[in-house]
């Protein structure tokens, strides 16, 4: 197989197993009642934006890893994705499986510092990923002002 194909093939694999872990995340801990019934604040999203939001977010995290894997597999950007992978997923089931807000608000501050990391550090290796990671970078703070919101607010 060429040199070409491997990449190609790397990049799939990368957004596959990204895309299909945070599906398969989120379908098995899905909001229910005890969500429903926290307080929120005003700028909660509606339920139904999470899902489109995510699954475009997590081809571009794929893309980003893969992109990473490839060019700067030994580097601190190598390793504050990796980081920001376990955050990510560990993120929903202590939220809503085990309905740790807490928990949940020191998981996803670490992971907004790891993706801030993750962009310093590949800014330096030309940027494309930082850029692409910028996308991402609003959201988790978006989603952490949500987090710090309804621990605050229950």
């Amino acid at each position: 197989m060429s040199c070409g194909m491997n990449r190609i093939l790397i990049y799939i694999l990368f957004i596959a197993v990204v895309l299909g872990c945070g599906l398969l995340i989120g379908i098995n801990n899905i909001p229910g009642e005890w969500y429903q019934s926290l307080v929120k604040p005003s700028f909660n999203p509606p339920n139904w934006i999470f899902a489109p939001v995510w699954s475009i977010l997590y081809v571009i995290i794929g893309f980003v890893g893969a992109r990473t894997f490839l060019n700067h597999r030994r580097t601190a950007a190598m390793r504050f994705w990796v980081a920001q992978m376990i955050f990510n997923f560990a993120w929903s089931p202590l939220f809503f499986g085990f309905r740790e807000i807490a928990m949940a608000l020191i998981v996803i501050i670490a992971l907004l510092i790891s993706i801030t990391g993750f962009i310093v550090v590949s800014r330096k290796q030309g940027g494309l990923s930082a850029l692409l990671f910028t996308p991402y970078l609003a959201w988790v703070a978006f989603a952490t002002l949500l987090n710090t919101s309804i621990f605050l607010m229950n």
